[in-house]
């Protein structure tokens, strides 16, 4: 079997909570050997502290958000308030190929790991600062969480019903999606070092990264000079498209969206109403727009009467899109996620056998796995020292002693 694409690319990672370790994990998926520095002299990842536990447990090792976005992982102990500390990072950084941190502006250069001095130590380095706003500007020691980007975004602005106010988008998407395009940015200057030998620094603004995701909200003001509506789950031009309750608790809802005629018409009959198909308040998709909300009440009628999954494979059937809103759970034990590999039951040291998401793509001239679960809490620290910088045991020993590896 092929290796799989950046086999052989080794990655010291400084990042914590959701965005820096989203990227590096996409790096590890891709065969990266992805070494996360942590301390226990403070909580060096915040996602090891925060719930949900593995049997509501708590636990630096247990945490499912940290074991998530950190599979296939190494993770050493270094406390870098430690000015040894700091020297025998600079020894690591010789035996990588990236360097990743997503902390505040400024913060890794004070830590002593800026790009200047890390060039120095490798001149064909590749780093990468994944902040809130960017290493420059106004705006760059703004707190960069994923919500407030979100806001200043617009994400939360285009959220939310007809008429009512700005919402939030449920999740900090910010984040992940900073992750992704951080992952895409590293490969394209491995490549660029590829080919030419020179490493590069790359300084990523979360903000910026999600606001590419508002072309059209942005186009609304530039060519237009006005401000996008609130819509909830319909859409500029289709009808129907909206969420539909089905049959069941609050939580039992169905996704449809009709794109063209041929659709609307078999949406018609799949109902059991192929009269509206010649109602002459629905004949066109502007006409549907027009009357949407009749057309929706038509709709709701029908789905509320069924379960959301009989109603979706139904509709499915005649060639119309529709698919369940999916809970937590729903997602677990999708046949469809487990067939394809997706879903993932790696086995923990500590918490035992979990399924996690895993690797959302397939390639089949460089397959991908996941190699193992996140790691234990400074796990792999003497295998680090003693396979990249030959320390023998007794040197480890020593340095814990002193509280360096700590």
């Amino acid at each position: 079997m092929a290796d799989a694409p950046l086999t052989g690319v080794r990655v010291l990672d400084f990042t914590w909570a959701w965005a820096g370790p989203f990227c590096t994990q996409t790096l590890a998926h891709l065969g990266a050997d992805v070494i996360r520095l942590e301390t226990t002299a403070r909580p060096a990842c915040v996602t090891r502290m925060i719930p949900p536990f593995a049997d509501n447990q708590p636990g630096p090792n247990r945490a499912g958000y940290f074991n998530q976005y950190n599979q296939g992982k190494r993770s050493i102990l270094l406390n870098l308030q430690k000015p040894e500390a700091v020297k025998l990072a600079y020894q690591l950084v010789k035996h990588c190929d990236v360097v990743t941190d997503n902390f505040a502006a400024g913060v890794i250069d004070k830590l002593g790991f800026g790009y200047d001095k890390l060039r120095e130590i490798k001149p064909d380095i590749i780093q990468i600062s994944m902040s809130g706003y960017g290493q420059y500007g106004p705006f760059r020691h703004y707190v960069g969480y994923g919500p407030p980007a979100s806001a200043l975004s617009g994400h939360f602005w285009l959220t939310g019903y007809p008429g009512g106010e700005p919402t939030e988008i449920g999740i900090s998407y910010p984040d992940p999606n900073a992750g992704v395009m951080g992952a895409h940015a590293l490969i394209a200057a491995l490549l660029h070092r590829d080919l030419t030998g020179e490493g590069q620094y790359i300084d990523q603004s979360q903000w910026e990264a999600v606001l590419v995701h508002m072309a059209e909200g942005l186009l609304e003001w530039d060519i237009n000079h006005r401000e996008p509506v609130r819509k909830g789950n319909h859409d500029y031009l289709m009808a129907p498209h909206e969420t539909y309750k089905a049959k069941g608790d609050d939580d039992k809802w169905l996704s449809i969206a009709v794109g063209t005629e041929d659709e609307w018409r078999a949406l018609c009959q799949a109902i059991g109403q192929p009269g509206l198909a010649g109602d002459p308040r629905f004949t066109s998709a502007e006409l549907r727009k027009k009357n949407e909300a009749a057309l929706d009440a038509i709709i709701t009628a029908w789905t509320r009467e069924r379960d959301k999954w009989e109603a979706a494979e139904t509709l499915q059937r005649a060639g119309v899109a529709a698919f369940p809103s999916m809970s937590n759970r729903d997602l677990a034990e999708d046949k469809h996620l487990m067939e394809r590999g997706y879903l993932v039951q790696l086995e923990h040291p500590e918490v035992g056998r979990r399924i996690h998401a895993g690797i959302p793509w397939k390639m089949s001239g460089t397959p991908c796995a996941v190699k193992h679960a996140a790691p234990l809490r400074g796990t792999d620290t003497d295998e680090v020292f003693k396979t990249l910088l030959g320390f023998s045991q007794q040197k480890i020993d020593e340095l814990r002693q002193a509280e360096i590896i700590k």
